[in-house]
């Protein structure tokens, strides 16, 4: 049985929200990857910092740096 051509424009009505909603997640989406993208390389900034003044403090200390295996972080972090 074939469409009305209400029923069918209503359809097309549908199929053209359903685009813009997706449209409207997918820019949500990258707009919330850059922020992300963004905390982790502050906080990869963060961690290079509190590495250099960890590994200072074991120097001047006469410590060695204890570091996880494929880390740069001390162990217990």
């Amino acid at each position: 049985m074939p469409l009305t051509k209400e029923q069918e424009k209503l359809y097309h009505q549908t199929m053209e929200e359903a685009k813009r909603q997706i449209e409207e997640i997918d820019r949500e989406m990258r707009k919330e990857i850059d922020m992300t993208r963004k905390k982790l390389a502050e906080l990869q900034e963060s961690k290079k910092s509190y590495n250099q003044v960890y590994e200072g403090a074991c120097r001047l200390l006469g410590l060695p740096a204890e570091k996880k295996e494929g880390s740069e972080s001390p162990q217990g972090s």
